[in-house]
């Protein structure tokens, strides 16, 4: 059960990031899954060490919260921001 709750989570995180954030981020499904877990993890970590939520905990975890939606929804974003830094293209 725990590997359907981190695809759950990885799906919802990943696709609100993506529509969030603007511009076009390609991938598929798999790639925004794949976002959204990463995304859960950093969040979780960042959250747990700045602010030692229960709700980043939860999302390091993988677990379905609102609290971890929300902190791997961070998560995601800031990954979205730093892949966009090492792959903008220079004019």
């Amino acid at each position: 059960m725990n590997i359907i709750a981190w695809l759950v989570l990885g799906l919802i995180a990943g696709a609100l990031a993506k529509l969030i954030y603007p511009g076009h981020q390609g991938g598929g499904i798999f790639a925004t899954i794949g976002l959204g877990i990463l995304g859960a993890l950093v969040g979780g970590f960042l959250g747990k060490l700045l602010l030692g939520s229960s709700g980043a905990a939860a999302a390091a975890s993988g677990a379905l919260s609102i609290g971890s939606i929300i902190f791997a929804v961070l998560g995601a974003l800031l990954l979205i921001f730093i892949w966009g830094l090492f792959t903008q293209k220079s004019a």
